[in-house]
């Protein structure tokens, strides 16, 4: 008689997927799903986008997908840290959209200065990334918006649809005192300069990609700006902007969208501006690292595939952020749901956050209307310029900078 075999007293569990990311992603309300339908444990590991890209670059070996935008590839492309993504293990590219895979959302829609993610999208031959279509690319899109300032109109009484329409603004003198921009040199440096053109206080040749002379000029007004009191902080991350501006300190600043979200859970009446000149854009995405092979890189493509199915892109379209496969994040959206975030219609009903809680009200409205608007009016991309380096050592002395407040310096950061 056969024996039936004992079973194994040891089951290996596969090993963690490591994800190096920064709080665009936001896994406490992923990870649980993701772990479940993927069948293998992630570890998230979040920083701020300096910090993220540092050790993406210089410590490979620490993670297995980093998770960031294109602005922050072209050094970690460099050193080789991530390696190339086959377009024929990514399951649903045939439905990405054109804004990423030839820069527009439409045929009419402007490209925008500087780095739009089709021009790094596709790997190259010799290694090098374009927006010449191939087999491969550099980074999985993902996570995206179109970003401007927002105005706390319950601290101001201003009415931001009817009286707030430039970039403009964030250099005018009635906010002097009460303006706040993102720390962080790729990003922070383009609202400045966006409102320095606007403002016909500066020109540049090229808005994405400045020489030192005009890093310099745009440097040397900001400072002179702050020194007289016009910027009061600089922030790096949501919950700083978030706690600015609920303070009523701050009543115009650079602002994402999961700040503009909380605020409107806390019944503050702030609104995001949509300047005639456009929107500054910004695209995420996901890279393997370069280390991944055989069971370790299914799972790297497990988890790009999993990200863009569906389910993660509900969760983030209700902190206003959008994902390349619209139709796959609809299925996973109430109609509500759908018209308000994507659709840019009044929302009929109490709409949740991505934190359970109620954000948004019936009869709200978002700003710039559907995400088909929003995404034919870019002026500008999230960009790290040639000249990153010298911007960076300049960026520092401006941040740092003590500011004056009733006839007082203070440090402004």
């Amino acid at each position: 008689m056969t024996r039936p075999a004992a079973p194994s007293a040891h089951v290996r569990k596969p090993p963690p997927l490591r994800v190096l990311c920064t709080e665009i992603t936001p896994y406490r309300q992923l990870q649980e799903r993701a772990e479940r339908d993927l069948g293998f444990e992630l570890i998230f590991e979040q920083h701020d986008f300096v910090t993220a890209q540092r050790i993406a670059a210089t410590e490979p070996d620490r993670y297995d997908v980093y998770d960031q935008c294109f602005h922050n590839l072209d050094i970690v492309w460099h050193w080789r840290a991530v390696q190339k993504i086959d377009l024929e293990r990514i399951e649903l590219w045939s439905e990405v959209n054109d804004l990423t895979k030839k820069g527009c959302i439409n045929a009419s829609a402007p490209l925008g200065f500087g780095d739009a993610p089709v021009t790094r999208l596709y790997v190259q031959q010799d290694n090098s990334l374009s927006s010449v279509p191939s087999p491969h690319i550099s980074m999985l899109p993902t996570v995206h918006n179109f970003d401007s300032f927002g105005v706390n109109e319950t601290a101001t009484g201003v009415d931001v649809d009817s009286e707030v329409r430039s970039w403009a603004e964030l250099l005018h003198p009635r906010w002097k005192g009460h303006v706040a921009i993102v720390d962080e040199p790729a990003i922070g440096i383009f609202d400045i300069a966006l409102a320095a053109r606007a403002a016909n206080r500066m020109s540049f040749k090229d808005l994405g990609n400045m020489s030192v002379d005009e890093i310099d000029q745009l440097i040397d007004l900001a400072l002179s700006l702050k020194r007289k009191g016009h910027f009061t902080s600089f922030w790096r991350t949501t919950q700083e902007a978030t706690l600015m501006m609920e303070r009523g300190d701050v009543w115009i600043a650079s602002m994402w969208s999961p700040s503009a979200v909380q605020l409107k859970s806390r019944h503050l009446r702030t609104r995001q501006a949509v300047p005639v000149e456009g929107y500054r854009a910004w695209h995420g995405g996901l890279c393997l690292a370069r280390h991944l092979e055989g069971h370790r890189l299914d799972q790297g493509y497990a988890y790009l595939n999993w990200f863009i199915s569906g389910w993660a892109g509900a969760v983030v379209a209700r902190q206003g952020y959008y994902m390349p496969v619209p139709e796959r994040v609809r299925e996973h959206l109430k109609p509500d749901e759908w018209d308000y975030w994507y659709d840019g219609k009044e929302a009929r009903s109490s709409l949740c956050g991505p934190d359970g809680n109620t954000a948004i009200l019936p009869g709200a409205s978002r700003s710039g209307g559907s995400y088909w608007n929003r995404a034919s009016h870019i002026a500008l991309w999230n960009t790290t310029m040639d000249e990153h380096n010298y911007l960076v050592r300049r960026w520092a002395e401006l941040v740092k900078e003590p500011t004056e407040r009733n006839g007082f310096l203070r440090n402004a950061s």
